[in-house]
C-alpha cells in the first residue's frame, strides 16, 4: 500500500477530486484487454503537462512506480500495474484537440482524445487521420503511439509512427522535453520522437502529440477475392501488389474462419470458398479507383482466386466487411481459450507461414485459424484451446506460441506487428534480439528513467 502522507502530497499538486485511492477505482484501473489484473495503490488523473512533471518528480525521488494508462484496450499487458504504485489515467482531462493546422495539415492534441474522435474531427474539416486500429472507438491516441498502433489502413497508409511530427513528454525526473518538430524535414539531433513511439510509457510521459494529416480521398470502393485455398490468397497478396496495386486494406481469412463464420454467425459465403482476401482502394478520381481493382482482379485470378466481387456503396461494402470484423468472435467454436498473437513478417513470407503456422498446429494438436493484416503481412494467430481450464492443454498451447515465434523469427520477421510487448511477450524477446541488443535497451531505458519508476517490467525491461 502507498502511504498516505504521498497521497496527501498529490492531493495538494492537483487536487482532492484527481487522486482516487477507494476499491472501486483500484478494480476499475486493474486489468486491460489481456483481462489479466494488477492493481495500481492510487489513480491519479493529471489536469495539464505540469500536473505531470510535478508528480513525476515527486514519484521519482520517493521510489513511487508509475503506469501511464490510455483506455486500458491493449492486448499484451502494457497499462498494467504490476508493480502496484500510481496509474496515471489521461481520459479525465487531458484528453483535448488543441489545433487543427490547415495550412501545414497537422493536428495537436493531448493523450487522451479517442482515435475516433480526431478521425471525426479531421474529416470535417476534409483532411485525414489514416491509423485506425481496431480499438479505434475507444482506445486513445496516446496509448496508440506508446504502442505504435497499425490497423487495417496500414497496408497504404503506414502506422502511427508515420504520422507522429513531434511530441512533448516529461522524463522521470520532471524534466519537460520537446522532441521532432512541426516541420517535413528535420535532421537536428537524435530521432527523440522515434524512441518514444513504441516505448510503451517506459521511457517518459507523452503530454501532447503532433500528428501529420493528409487530404481526404474523395472516393472508396470495397472488393474481395475468393480463393480455393489460403496458399493461392497468400500469393496474390504480394504478386497484386508487385503488379502496381495499392489498396487501403488487404485482409485475409483462412479456411478455418471462414468455415466459422458460416457455422456460427450464419455468413454467407460460397462454398468453395477456402480463405477470402477483403479491402479497400481509394483515390481522388474514379479512374484511379478503377485501375487497382482492375489491377487486384487480374492478380487475383492469375493466382488462383475462383471470383471477385466490387462493392460500389456503402451498404454493400458493409455487407463484405462484415465478415472480417466477425473473424475474431466467430472462431470460439473451435475452443474456449484464445491465445490470439499479431506476429508480422515480409509480405513474400506469407504463405511459408501460414503453412508453418499450420503444421505447428497439427503438431500440438489445435486448431490455428488465422486472419489478419495481409496487405502489411500481418498475421493474427489464435491457438485455440478447446478447454482453457485444463492446465495441460494450455501449456501445451504456450509451447505451441513459442514455437511459432521461433519459425517467424527465422523467416525474417517480428513478435508484434502491432500490439506491442508489454508484460505477456516479454518472455520472448531472446528470440527476436541479441543479448548486446536487448542490454541496448536496458541502457536507453536508464538514460531516459535511471531510477526505473516509469512502467517497469514492460517489454522485459
Amino acid at each position: 500500500m502507498i502511504d498516505p502522507k504521498h497521497l496527501e502530497r498529490f492531493r495538494s499538486f492537483i487536487g482532492e477530486e484527481n487522486v482516487k485511492s477507494d476499491k472501486a477505482h483500484m478494480i476499475a484501473y486493474s486489468y486491460d484487454a489481456t483481462r489479466t489484473r494488477y492493481e495500481p495503490d492510487a489513480v491519479l488523473f493529471p489536469r495539464d503537462e505540469e500536473d505531470v512533471s510535478r508528480i513525476l518528480t515527486y514519484c521519482n525521488a520517493h521510489g513511487i512506480v508509475v503506469t501511464p494508462r490510455g483506455a486500458g484496450s491493449g492486448f499484451t499487458g502494457g497499462a498494467l500495474p504490476v508493480n502496484g504504485g500510481i496509474t496515471l489515467a489521461f481520459e479525465k482531462h487531458m484528453n483535448k484537440i488543441l489545433e487543427i493546422d490547415m495550412q501545414n495539415m497537422m493536428a495537436v492534441v493531448q493523450p487522451g482524445v479517442i482515435n475516433m474522435d480526431l478521425q471525426r474531427a479531421v474529416e470535417a474539416v476534409g483532411l485525414f487521420y489514416p491509423p485506425d486500429p481496431a480499438s479505434e472507438q475507444y482506445s486513445t491516441i496516446g496509448g496508440n503511439v506508446s504502442e505504435n498502433a497499425g490497423g487495417m489502413r496500414a497496408a497504404k497508409y503506414g502506422i502511427t509512427k508515420d504520422y507522429v511530427m513531434a511530441l512533448r513528454a516529461v522524463r522521470a525526473n520532471g524534466d519537460v522535453i520537446r522532441a521532432g518538430k512541426r516541420t517535413i524535414k528535420d535532421v537536428a539531433g537524435y530521432n527523440i520522437a522515434g524512441a518514444l513511439v513504441g516505448s510503451e510509457g517506459t521511457l517518459a510521459v507523452i503530454t501532447e502529440i503532433t500528428l501529420k494529416l493528409l487530404p481526404k480521398p474523395r472516393f472508396r470502393k470495397a472488393y474481395m477475392g475468393i480463393f480455393p485455398d489460403v496458399e493461392a490468397a497468400m500469393n496474390a497478396v504480394f504478386k497484386s501488389l508487385a503488379a502496381g496495386a495499392n489498396p487501403v486494406a488487404m485482409e485475409f481469412m483462412d479456411a478455418l474462419v471462414v468455415q466459422a463464420l458460416k457455422e456460427k454467425l450464419g455468413v454467407e459465403l460460397p462454398e468453395e470458398a477456402g480463405a477470402l482476401l477483403i479491402g479497400d482502394v481509394d483515390g481522388n478520381v474514379i479512374q484511379e479507383l478503377e485501375f487497382q481493382l482492375e489491377t487486384l482482379e487480374r492478380s487475383f485470378k492469375a493466382n488462383g482466386a475462383q471470383s471477385f466481387v466490387i462493392a460500389d456503396d456503402g451498404e454493400a461494402r458493409d455487407k463484405l466487411w462484415f465478415a472480417r470484423r466477425n473473424a475474431s468472435p466467430s472462431i470460439t467454436i473451435y475452443g474456449n481459450k484464445k491465445l490470439n498473437e499479431d506476429i508480422s513478417v515480409p509480405r513474400s513470407m506469407l504463405p511459408k507461414a501460414l503453412e508453418k503456422i499450420y503444421a505447428i498446429g497439427e503438431k500440438y494438436g489445435f486448431k490455428v485459424p488465422c486472419f489478419g493484416h495481409a496487405g502489411d503481412g500481418n498475421i493474427h494467430v489464435n491457438v485455440m484451446v478447446p478447454d482453457g481450464k485444463d492446465e495441460a492443454q494450455l501449456a501445451r498451447g504456450h509451447e505451441a506460441i513459442e514455437e511459432i515465434f521461433e519459425a517467424v523469427v527465422a523467416m525474417g520477421g517480428t513478435l508484434s506487428g502491432e500490439h506491442g510487448i508489454g508484460l505477456s511477450k516479454a518472455p520472448f524477446m531472446d528470440i527476436a534480439f541479441t543479448p548486446q541488443e536487448i542490454a541496448l535497451f536496458r541502457d536507453l531505458k536508464r538514460a531516459f528513467d535511471p531510477n526505473n519508476i516509469l512502467n517497469p517490467g514492460k517489454m522485459g525491461l
